[in-house]
Parts: C-alpha cells; sequence; structure tokens
C-alpha cells in the first residue's frame, strides 16, 4: 500500500471516529433528556403527594372527603388484576411464541400469523376495551369484574409476550439445537431443557415490558366496568358467612390505581389533586417493585445457566 493510499484510510478512520463520537453524543444526550423528564416529573409527584403517603392513606377506603380518603380498594384492585393478567398471558403467550419458531411449518399461514401478531402490538387498547366489553362481559357472561378485567390486560399484552419470546429464541446460536439433535433428543427436550431456559432471560424483558404497560392502562379498564368509587374489597377465599370460595374474588366488582387517579384529578379541591399525585407516587414504585422482582428472576437465571 502507497503512502498517499494510507494517508486517505487514515482520513477515513478519522472521519469514522468522528461520526462515531457525535452519535453516541447524540445517543446520551437522547437518554438524558428522557431521564430527565422522568425526574421532572416524578419529582414534582413525589413534592406534591409526598404528604399525604401515610399507613392510613394506604388502609383506608375513598371518601367524599379529600383528608379521610385512601387508596385501599384501588392498589388491592390493582394487585389482583395484574395477577390475573400474568397468570393469562405469560404462559399462553411463551407456549404461542415456543411454537411459532420451534413446531409451526414455514408456509403462509404461519406467515399470516406473523403479521398478524406484530400488528396486534399496535392496537389502541380502546380496541382491546370494545372486544372485551362483547366478547367477556357479554357473550361468557363474566360481568364487570376482576377476571374481565385480568383477561383484558392479558389479550393487550399477549402480543409483545409472544414477539419477546420470539427473539429470545432467534437469539440462540443453532449449533445448540443441532448438538441436542445430534445425541438423539426430540423437539421437546430440545426446548425445555435448553432452547425455554437459555432464553428465559429475554422472555422475562417482554414481561417487564408488558406487565408494566397493563398496570397503568386505564381505557380498557374503564370500558369493562371498573368502578370510579368502590369501598369493599373483594370476599377472601373461605371468609364470610357463608364462605367464599377460593375463586369467588374473581367475580368481584374492582377499581385500579389509575382509575382512582382519574376519579381525583376530576375534582376542583386542590387537596384530591395531592391525592392523585400520591396515589400516583405509589403507583410508580409498584410498578418499580414488579419490574425489579422480575430484573432479579432475571438475574438469576442467566446466572444458573451454563453453556
Amino acid at each position: 500500500m502507497t503512502q498517499q493510499e494510507l494517508q486517505a484510510l487514515r482520513a477515513l478512520i478519522v472521519v469514522h471516529k468522528r461520526w462515531d463520537f457525535m452519535f453516541g453524543l447524540l445517543g446520551v444526550l437522547a437518554l438524558m433528556l428522557g431521564l430527565m423528564t422522568f425526574v421532572a416529573l416524578f419529582a414534582d409527584m413525589a413534592v406534591n403527594g409526598l404528604g399525604r403517603i401515610s399507613v392510613d392513606f394506604l388502609t383506608s377506603f375513598p371518601s367524599r372527603r379529600a383528608a379521610d380518603a385512601g387508596i385501599l380498594s384501588a392498589w388491592v384492585g390493582s394487585v389482583l388484576v395484574m395477577l390475573v393478567t400474568a397468570m393469562a398471558a405469560v404462559p399462553l403467550g411463551v407456549a404461542a411464541g415456543v411454537y411459532l419458531e420451534e413446531y409451526a411449518a414455514k408456509n403462509w399461514v404461519t406467515d399470516i400469523i406473523e403479521i398478524n401478531v406484530t400488528n396486534l402490538a399496535g392496537v389502541p387498547s380502546i380496541i382491546y376495551g370494545l372486544l372485551a366489553l362483547g366478547m367477556f362481559v357479554y357473550t361468557f357472561g363474566l360481568g364487570q369484574s376482576i377476571l374481565t378485567a385480568g383477561l383484558t390486560l392479558a389479550l393487550l399484552i399477549l402480543p409483545i409476550v409472544i414477539v419477546a419470546t420470539r427473539e429470545a429464541i432467534r437469539a440462540i446460536p443453532q449449533i445448540i439445537r443441532e448438538g441436542a439433535y445430534a445425541c438423539g433428543a426430540t423437539t421437546w427436550q430440545v426446548v425445555s431443557d435448553h432452547i425455554v431456559p437459555y432464553s428465559s432471560a429475554g422472555i422475562l424483558t417482554g414481561v417487564i415490558i408488558g406487565m408494566a404497560r397493563a398496570i397503568g392502562e386505564t381505557a380498557p379498564i374503564i370500558t369493562v366496568g371498573a368502578l370510579t368509587f368502590i369501598a369493599f374489597l373483594p370476599t377472601a377465599p373461605f371468609a364470610g358467612d357463608p364462605p367464599a370460595g377460593l375463586f369467588d374474588w374473581l367475580f368481584a366488582p374492582f377499581t385500579v390505581m389509575p382509575i382512582q387517579m382519574f376519579n381525583w384529578t376530576s375534582r376542583p379541591e386542590a387537596a384530591f389533586l395531592n391525592n392523585a399525585a400520591a396515589a400516583g407516587f405509589i403507583l410508580v414504585l409498584m410498578t418499580l417493585t414488579m419490574n425489579g422482582l422480575a430484573i432479579w428472576l432475571r438475574y438469576r437465571l442467566r446466572k444458573n445457566i451454563k453453556w
């Protein structure tokens, strides 16, 4: 290579390094912009709401008097709805993603299914609410209950879980499958002993994203009949006279944190706005706790995997 060609190559490297630096700087600025926006909103919510957070606020029912109002029915309803959502969406979404990647034949039918699953991830949440209203409430007769709300949000996050599961499975090197098949393993053994364990960390990432979206949704929950004011809790299993059944709480009326916040922000008194800020602060903490638990579980799974 001549001296002139070396100089041209060095100049090209310098230009590319400059572009790399500029792109990295732009990425840092974008990250800081989003992070600072979140910090500013969270700090404003904390300043307005921290004064209202107390044991009484967490253990009291809503009230027409702002000083006496609490979020007991709202946070309990959110926890129960998220429990139903996770129990319905995660197993079904993971199973569907595994089937599409490892079992389904690669033909036009599978292509149509894949396109529809990807498009469903971008459908507005109110559409899922209308679908659930017609299917779960009127057709199946589940009523305006915790079960209906949980299944509605499960439908909402199901495409997210499926897409995340498929992407996590695709990241597994093909040599692992070939090695297992060469040792005489069946497809089920390959999936259960290798594919799912190795891709579990990526699958949990999709579950985290889906559950974080579900816990803050309001439109589909209102559509299926969530109450804006509720001063009682679902009956605990085997409690009451006569004793409640093990799953009677699934068919109880409910409210959730976003709806309680919407109810308070629609009132003119400043005290109710402080209540809404406190409830929002608690909702963010609930979301961070749920995500932290999933991240910890993902870390443990990654640590225990032996390639």
